[in-house]
């Protein structure tokens, strides 16, 4: 059976306005205009044939998630595991420094490093496996498509490590703003393909292998 995943970063938050690593429940609400983003998103996945919406527990994404499934008439699923990449001992921080040792543990991670911890916070592999735990509840639920509505980074990292058709070198450079969507496919037997990534199109390719230092990004991950 044929999967698709909408992965859907949530509207726009003060945080992201000051580029705070707000990662902490419950975390930032909308703003006025990410409210506004919420609302564009949900109409146009109402052309979607939504069988279920899942959020994380964080604020901003629960209120994003009732927008993508008022048009569908869909309770949204509310999952600890599709919280943002925990910022640890750096939550709330602004400073370049800081910015800069989220992103290289990252970094770490895309690299394969997946015991590398970030200061205060969690493992990548414990990272993966949270949201693993619900894309695994999705498919054992039957549904054929689903928008899960998360936070930039976790929906970056998971993307980038899961599709086998996305050159993180490449992908991880493309932006993901504030309801932006990266859709992702499967049959159930030969993994996930990315088919689309906000606004750019992903071809059904062999991988291009990174080069060496290459990781998710050179730019300051969205949360």
């Amino acid at each position: 059976m044929s999967v698709r995943l909408h992965l859907v970063r949530h509207g726009q938050t003060p945080s992201n306005l000051v580029h705070a690593l707000d990662t902490a429940a419950p975390g930032a609400p909308l703003t006025p205009e990410g409210e506004r983003q919420a609302r564009a998103v949900g109409e146009v996945l109402a052309a979607e044939p939504l069988d279920a919406v899942y959020a994380s527990t964080l604020t901003r994404a629960r209120s994003t998630a009732a927008e993508v499934a008022q048009p569908h008439g869909l309770d949204v699923q509310v999952r600890e595991g599709l919280r943002e990449v925990l910022a640890g001992d750096l939550e709330m921080r602004t400073d370049d420094e800081s910015v800069h040792r989220y992103l290289s543990t990252m970094v770490a991670w895309a690299s394969g490093d997946l015991d590398a911890e970030m200061p205060g916070g969690e493992s990548g592999r414990a990272t993966l496996d949270r949201f693993e735990a619900v894309v695994a509840e999705i498919l054992d639920s039957g549904a054929r498509t689903v928008a899960v509505v998360s936070h930039g980074a976790m929906i970056r990292l998971w993307a980038l490590t899961r599709a086998a058709n996305l050159d993180p070198a490449t992908a991880g450079r493309w932006p993901l703003d504030n309801t932006g969507v990266v859709t992702l496919e499967t049959d159930g037997t030969a993994g996930w393909s990315a088919t689309r990534w906000q606004d750019q199109v992903v071809p059904h390719a062999e991988p291009v292998a990174p080069a060496e230092g290459d990781g998710p990004g050179g730019e300051p991950l969205p949360v």
